[in-house]
């Protein structure tokens, strides 16, 4: 893992949290295009845009009520002209929301578990603290810290809130694409912030506007969601360099894929005598990045 100047962490443990629904500091389009070329859908009339924003609300339901879904994951982090691309694959249990998953990122590697809302990650042996192999840190009470009530709010395997926060004038529909061999239509929505649960916090740590893009297939289940967003980086003081003192961004593409419904889910916290508790470090960052 490297950590960029401006305090941004790049690396394998950007993924940390994903699936957990840790929530990002500063929220934004990047401009580039969503993944996977789609056949162009045209110009939606009125009606085709109620349905296309009928289409996305009855989603996130048709997804969790799946039950389980195996998941793969790709988050490209771009900081000071570093780019470092993770990848994780595992299951996940679309309505609790616990998950176990392999994470990689510049050659390292790591497993990752969410059990109730608490996040455990296997280490490399030379990065575990107090000889350890797991660490943990309790979301609910970092989701606290940060004003929002639900750590599930940001989680897309859980994201049931986003329906409520679409009206027809966020959603397009973008054409149509193969997602795993499986034939989909891509949307692209804008979330309104300030319609999700604990809205008025996320607001000032998102920005008004949550972008995303979804696949869904004939059954009107995700099976591609995508998520560009801007990070802010607290400013330097005492830095050498007058223009250190100035906000610092970092922008991450952040794609999961869902496959393979009704798989099982083996989500079991490690024993208490291999796990460091590092929540208290966890709040202590969020403390000083707010």
């Amino acid at each position: 893992m490297v950590r960029s100047s401006g305090g941004i962490r790049v690396g394998a443990a950007t993924v940390a949290g994903v699936l957990a629904g840790t929530v990002l500091v500063g929220c934004g389009n990047d401009g580039d295009s969503a993944e996977g070329e789609d056949r162009s859908a045209g110009k939606e009339t009125s009606s085709a845009r109620e349905q296309s924003t009928e289409a996305v609300r009855s989603a996130y339901d048709r997804t969790a009520e799946q039950g389980t879904a195996q998941v793969t994951l790709r988050v490209r982090t771009s900081a000071d002209g570093t780019s470092v691309t993770a990848n994780g694959r595992g299951t996940v249990d679309l309505e609790a929301g616990d998950s176990v998953m392999a994470l990689g990122a510049q050659g390292e590697s790591m497993e990752q578990r969410v059990v109730d809302q608490v996040l455990y990650q296997k280490l490399p042996r030379d990065q575990a603290p107090g000889d350890k192999p797991w660490i943990k840190i309790d979301l609910r009470k970092v989701a606290e810290r940060q004003g929002v009530g639900d750590p599930s709010v940001n989680d897309p395997a859980r994201a049931a809130a986003f329906a409520k926060a679409i009206d027809d004038k966020d959603v397009t529909r973008k054409g149509t694409a193969e997602v795993g061999e499986v034939n989909t239509t891509h949307y692209r929505v804008a979330v309104d912030v300030a319609e999700l649960p604990d809205g008025a916090a996320l607001r000032q740590q998102l920005g008004p506007t949550l972008p995303m893009d979804v696949w869904l297939d004939d059954d009107g289940r995700i099976r591609r969601q995508q998520i560009d967003m801007t990070l802010k980086a607290p400013a330097q003081s005492g830095a050498p360099d007058r223009s250190s003192s100035s906000p610092r961004t970092a922008k991450v593409r952040t794609v999961m894929e869902f496959s393979d419904f009704g798989t099982d889910v083996k989500a079991e916290a490690p024993p208490s005598r291999q796990v460091t508790d590092l929540t208290r470090k966890a709040l202590e960052g969020s403390q000083q990045q707010g």
